[in-house]
């Protein structure tokens, strides 16, 4: 099985791409390939720029990854309550490409942050758009105070119950 994992951020340092790359290697057996969104960095999505750029390569490129793999990990990052512009931005030019942006494929969905909340609204506005974009949602969690629960040099979840919570959601991928 091969696993598309990406933190939906473009921080150098994301904690969410350490994330989804940590619960991609809880996935037995996979194959994981991890994105980095810096790599896919387009102007700032309109209906003018479409008109005149056409459709980016990036964009392509981003939705060809996205089919190529079994399943996706996706870890969103949480800005004001939302989506990284970097995030939105791909999605948005992707989606021009096809509203299937996720082509059917099994997802799991998670976020976290620095704080208590641990992303979790913007993790419940994925989840609740999912469906709209082709996205099989087989699980999802919030990880609040990652600095508390996940350790960084180890790259390993210290939160014994986070740690079934995930696994029991990367299980479903299988």
């Amino acid at each position: 099985m091969k696993v598309l994992a990406f933190g939906a951020s473009n921080s150098s340092q994301s904690i969410n791409k350490q994330l989804a790359v940590y619960a991609a290697n809880l996935v037995e057996g996979a194959e994981v390939e991890t994105l980095d969104l810096n790599d896919f960095e387009m102007p700032i999505y309109s209906s003018d720029r479409e008109a005149e750029l056409g459709q980016p390569e990036q964009a392509k490129a981003f939705f060809a990854k996205i089919g190529q793999a079994d399943a996706i990990i996706i870890s969103f990052a949480e800005h004001n309550g939302s989506y990284t512009a970097a995030y939105k931005n791909v999605f948005d030019w992707t989606s021009r490409i096809d509203m299937k942006v996720f082509q059917g494929k099994p997802v799991v969905f998670l976020a976290t942050s620095p704080g208590p909340g641990g992303a979790s609204s913007v993790l419940q506005g994925a989840v609740g758009s999912a469906p709209y974009f082709a996205a099989e949602v087989k699980g999802s969690l919030s990880v609040p105070s990652f600095y508390d629960n996940f350790d960084i040099e180890t790259q390993t979840m210290r939160n014994d119950e986070l740690k079934a919570q995930l696994q029991d959601a990367v299980n479903t991928l299988a």
